[in-house]
């Protein structure tokens, strides 16, 4: 028996133990619509002199944009740590999920302020009428994949998270198909004491503090259910906190689908 094989049955047998959805507060809950959502990763740094106009242009995206929309999320590179400031929001897999999607469009550069639209290079994001036909392509198309999430407290210093993921009838993707699970966070603001932005206070929202493992769908029932409990760390605020999640083809590098909703604990 393959190791695929048994984590697919591993699998199935932990979603069998999962309270479905439904029965849990609505409040705490969303489900993704029939149409695309599109994804916006930015790839920034609070290392880098002209992240911090890009920074504020995806604060604003939520304003400009509803969640049925676009998912805008903030993603925090470590490549510019060396020359002077420790970005206290990078992470190593934000820079190797960058390089990677760089790889996807056979590219072999990255470079911050960075700007993904539905896993594909967005030239030109600052400009008003590039981002909105890009949007509104993606919106235009039918949904590929179907995602419900679930928020809930788990005491005072950590959430449970929940997820259900399911590829639409004609959409099968096999093993490719991946879902991810993501915590950001709002409201953020950093005295920068080093490096290009030294004696600057940066603010920025939907930063990207937790990003699952890949959760494989099942190859034959296009389907997967996951559940983890996230432990808070004392400088992340509750009141803050959102919740996202987006199921991927990894080989053809597309997003299928995406969800988010502000947090509710």
């Amino acid at each position: 028996m393959s190791p695929l094989t048994l984590f697919h049955r591993a699998t199935v047998s932990f979603c069998l133990a999962l309270a479905p959805l439904a029965a849990q507060a609505a409040a705490c809950s969303a489900h993704s619509p029939a149409h695309g959502v599109a994804l916006i990763e930015l790839y920034t740094s609070e290392g880098c002199s002209s992240c911090p106009p890009a920074d504020r242009w995806l604060g604003e995206l939520s304003r400009r944009f509803t969640a049925e929309q676009a998912v805008a999320l903030s993603l925090h590179v470590d490549y510019w740590d060396y020359i002077g400031w420790k970005d206290p929001f990078a992470q190593a897999r934000f820079s190797e999920r960058q390089r990677w999607l760089s790889q996807l469009a056979a590219s072999s550069t990255i470079y911050t302020p960075e700007v993904f639209a539905g896993m594909k290079e967005l030239r030109g994001w600052n400009r008003h009428d590039v981002l909105e036909q890009r949007i509104q392509a993606i919106n235009r198309q039918p949904a590929r994949a179907r995602i419900g999430v679930q928020m809930s407290a788990s005491g005072s210093a950590a959430v449970d998270l929940e997820a259900r993921f399911a590829l639409v009838d004609g959409a099968r993707s096999g093993a490719a198909a991946q879902g991810i699970v993501i915590v950001f966070e709002k409201k953020l603001s950093t005295e920068v004491r080093a490096g290009e932005n030294k004696g600057a206070r940066l603010e920025h929202d939907n930063v990207v503090r937790y990003w699952s493992a890949p959760v494989m769908l099942d190859a034959q029932t296009g389907r997967a259910e996951w559940r983890q409990t996230v432990k808070l760390p004392a400088d992340w605020k509750r009141e803050n906190l959102g919740i996202a999640a987006l199921v991927q083809d990894a080989k053809a590098g597309e997003v299928l689908q995406a969800v988010s909703m502000p947090g509710c604990v």
